[in-house]
């Protein structure tokens, strides 16, 4: 019988419908597991469909590249909001999602065999794709507050090594990494001839003073920088599967090709949405962050209470908090027995690349009363199923 490749078999599976299967076994379970955020797309990104279905023409394909009036609202968002100028030396591609948009990029820049290098933990879809092209990722660890370690970074380097990848605000930690560090891996990869691949899908989501940079705004970097977002988290727009990337312009006719030959077009009504998701602007994700922020705010207070059994690192971004719990048992068994025992729902830090009992907590899916319970569960059952280390002696 015909088997799958073996490309595919060296692929992790994704963590999220695992946990989804268990949470279905028991009803009544709380999730703090997927990364979406609670609240739906604004009024006017729903107007915009309305127009879009006026149009018979709409139903057919549309350029690869992008709807015309949605790529020009994009540009200007990109030079008033990330200092990222369009100006022939790069290109907008609107994409079916950031995933998309780097899946695109790395079939792009890489061939098979060639190196991309991930610091841990990553986010596990980048790491998927890089295995699914037949390429390497090389994993090179962060410092214990999971921010980047360049000097590590710059070892790592090797004559197959094609891009570096960032992502800040980030999943799955929540730290924002400064921009000095982010200007420091720029700069290494034009010393070095390497792109820079940086995911910004949580650019807006930041606290504590903290602030998303965006390496595309550095001069003289458009041609060899990549810079992938998403409309999925500020807008509330998950299933509507729609980013975009900024690209150097001599791989536009690359991607373009990936692009025609995977999805044709990003979806159209989604690109129409997009239209009134922008036209709304950032103000309306800002309006909502001030329910999420309580809620972060709640989940570090719970989480203080049991610092005895777990570490928690500072996160000043995305909506996640990535802990290390003090404990030899595997990260799945205990998020089996949070779901089976407490009925709350983590993800374990296994799916992004790092050994150890970690973690992950995501605090944004659900309204302020769901979540503050989901928490207080999670608190709960923690403190029960890890007992607490020995004081060392005098």
């Amino acid at each position: 019988m015909p088997l799958e490749s073996d490309r595919m078999q060296r692929v992790q599976s994704p963590i999220i419908p695992i946990v989804g299967d268990l949470i279905r076994q028991v009803p009544g379970t709380i999730s703090l597991g997927q990364g979406v955020v609670y609240y739906g797309p604004p009024p006017q990104a729903i107007e915009q469909i309305t127009q879009f279905l006026s149009d018979p023409n709409h139903h057919k394909y549309q350029a690869v590249q992008g709807i015309p009036a949605l790529i020009e609202l994009i540009a200007t968002k990109l030079k008033t909001e990330n200092g990222i100028a369009i100006d022939g030396t790069n290109q907008i591609m609107v994409t079916a999602g950031s995933n998309m948009g780097f899946v695109n990029a790395v079939l792009a820049i890489a061939d098979p065999g060639d190196e991309i290098i991930l610091p841990t933990p990553y986010y596990f879809n980048h790491e998927m794709a890089i295995r699914m092209a037949n390429c390497q990722p090389v994993l090179v660890p962060t410092d214990d507050q999971y921010q980047l370690r360049l000097d590590i970074i710059q070892q790592a380097i090797t004559p197959r090594t094609k891009a570096i990848v960032t992502v800040s605000p980030n999943n799955p930690t929540g730290v924002v990494y400064p921009a000095a560090d982010l200007q420091a891996v720029n700069y290494l990869c034009r010393e070095q001839g390497l792109y820079h691949i940086h995911d910004a899908a949580y650019e807006y989501f930041t606290y504590d003073g903290a602030s998303a940079f965006s390496p595309g705004a550095i001069a003289n970097s458009s041609e060899y920088t990549i810079s992938l977002f998403s409309l999925s988290k500020a807008y509330g727009f998950a299933s509507w599967r729609i980013g975009y990337m900024v690209i150097p312009t001599h791989l536009l006719e690359a991607i373009m090709k990936i692009q025609d030959t995977i999805a044709i077009c990003a979806p159209v009504i989604s690109q129409y949405a997009a239209l009134g998701a922008l036209q709304a602007g950032v103000g309306y994700c800002r309006q909502k962050l001030e329910s999420i922020e309580q809620v972060r705010r709640h989940c570090l207070q719970q989480l203080a209470t049991i610092q005895d059994i777990c570490t928690v690192p500072p996160a000043e971004g995305a909506f996640y908090v990535l802990l290390q719990v003090h404990s030899n048992m595997p990260p799945l068994q205990l998020v089996k027995r949070l779901i089976q025992d407490y009925q709350v729902a983590v993800i374990p830090g296994t799916a992004f690349g790092i050994v150890g009992c970690y973690l992950r907590i995501a605090y944004g899916a659900l309204q302020q009363e769901t979540a503050v319970a989901g928490i207080g569960r999670f608190v709960k059952g923690l403190r029960e199923l890890v007992p607490t280390a020995p004081l060392a002696s005098d």
